[in-house]
């Protein structure tokens, strides 16, 4: 396991670049997940553009205003921020992240340069009003321009960002109400950027989304169709950072031997110990142990766990790869978004039987947050579909 890159750059390829420490692995992945995610959706809304599902917008602008001294400034607050804090922390990275210390702790501290944070605040500010003086008229005037819509995929992926991860916060701490107190009664800096829930991510991040696709005018089931592909490989993406890192998303003990079938293939996929997880959570690595010890780590679980990440990402290509097949095809607004519903719910509902989760108990049945919302987004899914295709069989119509 890779708790950062530094140990990943250090150990694959034998550099050592302190810097690296700053960038978690799981923290790359999600980003990652989300440029992938942008692409996608930026290409499938042209496509959608092009077939006449959403039609160009028009906006009033002003060219050649004067500059704006508050955008100098925030370009100028921009560079201070970056020079004195992050450029401070790469500089710095040897000894600050010396025998184990964490990034975060040092991130969210007073320490910083003040001489790099003047000097990028004036390469930054100075670059603002260069490019806003070069673009200044002597009389400002007002232009309509085309807006098309791949130029919301950057509001959109912003929202399902903001809103996914408050989301995914909040619904583990509804999971883990030891966790929700300690929140409020001990708040630290480990409470707040620890322990998320995919679930809550995709359920708020998707109303942020549906939000903004109203205020921007457009149509929620055709931009859900867009988005369902790129949903389910972005959170793939974002499993392989769990996998790597180690977070805590495995499964259950498997000391089962490995089936026969299986035998072409390497023991930890079946099996995995998760060694220097980002957690520190098992046992010691000690001498004679197959992996090496990273400064401030160096723990593996004993016995070994289901690697589930790693079969949620190979799911997750699969119905990406289906998703993708079938988005031409399906004529009906919805029904890409309709079978993402199903396929996600069911895949969900299947890993859940070998993952390690917190039990809910109602109504005489034992169940997790995620086996719930699991089922929920499976039937959600197929009443959709079932819908969808009562009202085309009504009044059959292109997409």
């Amino acid at each position: 396991m890779y708790p950062n890159l530094y140990f990943a750059f250090l150990d694959l390829l034998g550099l050592d670049l302190p810097g690296l420490k700053l960038i978690n692995s799981f923290g790359f992945f999600v980003a990652l997940a989300f440029i992938v995610g942008a692409r996608i959706i930026k290409m499938e809304l042209g496509r959608k553009e092009g077939e006449g599902l959403f039609r160009p917008g028009e906006e009033t602008v002003v060219i050649g205003a004067p500059v704006s001294w508050m955008d100098v400034g925030l370009q100028a607050l921009t560079g201070f921020l970056f020079g004195w804090k992050f450029v401070y922390l790469l500089l710095n990275a040897d000894v600050l992240f010396a025998g184990g210390g964490l990034p975060q702790a040092h991130l969210f501290s007073g320490e910083g340069s003040i001489g790099w944070g003047i000097a990028l605040a004036a390469v930054f500010g100075g670059w603002r009003y260069h490019a806003a003086s070069k673009e200044a008229l002597p009389e400002p005037k007002q232009v309509k321009r085309t807006v098309h819509v791949t130029e919301h995929v950057g509001s959109i992926v912003t929202a399902a960002a903001v809103g996914g991860i408050a989301g995914a916060k909040l619904f583990h701490l509804l999971e883990y109400p030891d966790e929700l107190v300690a929140f409020f009664t001990r708040p630290s800096l480990a409470n707040f950027l620890g322990g998320l829930t995919i679930y809550g991510g995709l359920i708020v991040g998707a109303l942020s989304v549906a939000w903004v696709a109203r205020k921007k005018g457009m149509k929620f089931l055709p931009l859900a169709d867009a988005a369902a592909p790129a949903l389910i490989l972005a959170y793939g993406i974002g499993r392989i950072g769990c996998q790597v890192s180690g977070d805590g998303d495995w499964g259950i003990v498997n000391d089962a031997p490995k089936p026969g079938w299986m035998g072409w293939l390497p023991d930890w996929l079946w099996a995995y110990h998760y060694p220097n997880n980002v957690n520190g959570v098992g046992v010691l690595i000690g001498e004679g142990d197959p992996w090496p010890v990273f400064e401030g780590f160096g723990t593996y679980l004993q016995p070994a766990v289901f690697p589930t990440p790693l079969y949620e990402t190979l799911m997750a290509v699969v119905i990406f790869g289906v998703l993708w097949a079938l988005r031409r095809r399906l004529q009906v607004a919805g029904q890409t978004f309709a079978l993402y519903l199903i396929f996600n719910g069911l895949e969900r509902f299947l890993i859940e039987q070998i993952r390690v989760n917190a039990k809910m108990h109602a109504l005489g049945l034992t169940f997790t947050q995620a086996e719930l919302i699991a089922v929920l987004t499976f039937l959600g899914g197929g009443i959709l579909w079932f819908l969808l295709s009562r009202q085309a069989a009504k009044k059959p119509a292109g997409r």
